[in-house]
C-alpha cells in the first residue's frame, strides 16, 4: 500500500468536488491502516478533518487543527461526550434551533447520536419516537434506557402511567393509543417515515399516517428520518418541514 499515492488520489477527488468518492477512498485507507496496526499520519488526519469524519481522528498523531476539530465537535450523548461527524453536527444544530426537519441519509449515518445529543442538551419533557418494528422498539429502548433512565420514564407499552418526563418508543400501532393521553410533545421523531406511503406498506401505512397527523398536531417540533429519498412532497403531514438530503457515507459505499 502506497499511502502517499492514495492521499494524492483523495486530494484529486476533493479538488474535482467529488467528496463522496474521496470519502470512500479515505475510509478504505483507514480500514487498511487499522488492519495493519499502522497509526494515521498527520496527512491522513488532515483528510479526515477535511472530509468531516471527525470521530475517526487520531489526536495523538494529529496537528493542532485536527485536535481542535475533534474537541469542538464533541457533545454529550447521554453516556459521556462523543465526537460527531460534520453532518451529524449540522442536524443537531438545526434541531437545537427548533427547526422541523425531514432527513434523508444513509443507514450508516449514525442518527441515534443526533437524537441522544438533542435529548441530553435540550432536556425536553416528552419525546415520542416512532419506529417501524417491535424489534427496533426494543433495540431503541435498550439504548435510551442505558442513557436516560435516571431522568426519564421510558414507555414502550400502552396503559402505562406517565412520569414527569417521558420518552415514548413505539411502533405506530402502539403510538395511536397515546393520542388522547399526551397534551404536549416536545419532539416527535419518526424513523423511516417514507413507510407512510401506501406503495411501501399498504396495510400499516394508514396507521402511521394517522399517528403522524394526530401526534404531529400535539408536537412542538418534528424530526423525520428516512434512508435515501430524493425529495419531500408537500402535504399535510410534512407541511412546514425543511427537507435535508444528506449523501454522507461513513462506511465504504455509504451502505
Amino acid at each position: 500500500m502506497n499511502e502517499f499515492s492514495i492521499c494524492q488520489k483523495i486530494n484529486a477527488l476533493i479538488l474535482s468536488n467529488n467528496e463522496n468518492g474521496a470519502r470512500n477512498v479515505l475510509i478504505t485507507l483507514l480500514d487498511s491502516l487499522e488492519n495493519s496496526n499502522v497509526p494515521y499520519s498527520p496527512l491522513v488526519n488532515y483528510f479526515i478533518r477535511t472530509l468531516g469524519l471527525y470521530p475517526y481522528l487520531q489526536t495523538e498523531t494529529s496537528d493542532w487543527q485536527e485536535r481542535f476539530a475533534y474537541e469542538v465537535f464533541q457533545v454529550d450523548t447521554g453516556d459521556g461526550k462523543k465526537t460527531l461527524h460534520r453532518e451529524q453536527s449540522y442536524l443537531l444544530k438545526l434541531l437545537l434551533e427548533g427547526k422541523d426537519i425531514a432527513v434523508s441519509a444513509p443507514t450508516s449515518f449514525g442518527k441515534s447520536f443526533v437524537i441522544d445529543a438533542f435529548i441530553s442538551i435540550k432536556k425536553p419533557n416528552n419525546v415520542m419516537i416512532i419506529v417501524p418494528t417491535v424489534a427496533l422498539t426494543d433495540e431503541t429502548r435498550r439504548r435510551v434506557q442505558r442513557k436516560f433512565a435516571k431522568q426519564y420514564k421510558i414507555i414502550t407499552t400502552p396503559e402505562v402511567m406517565l412520569g414527569e418526563k417521558n420518552i415514548f418508543i413505539f411502533p405506530q400501532e402502539r403510538a395511536i393509543n397515546y393520542v388522547d393521553k399526551i397534551k404536549e410533545i416536545d419532539i416527535l421523531i419518526i424513523d423511516e417515515f417514507y413507510k407512510a406511503g401506501i406503495k411501501f406498506d399498504k396495510e400499516r401505512a394508514p396507521i402511521l399516517l394517522k399517528a403522524i397527523l394526530e401526534l404531529g398536531g400535539a408536537s412542538k417540533q418534528r424530526y423525520f428520518l428516512a434512508p435515501n429519498i430524493s425529495d419531500l412532497p408537500e402535504n399535510v403531514f410534512t407541511q412546514g418541514m425543511e427537507f435535508v438530503p444528506l449523501d454522507f457515507n461513513t462506511v465504504t459505499g455509504g451502505t
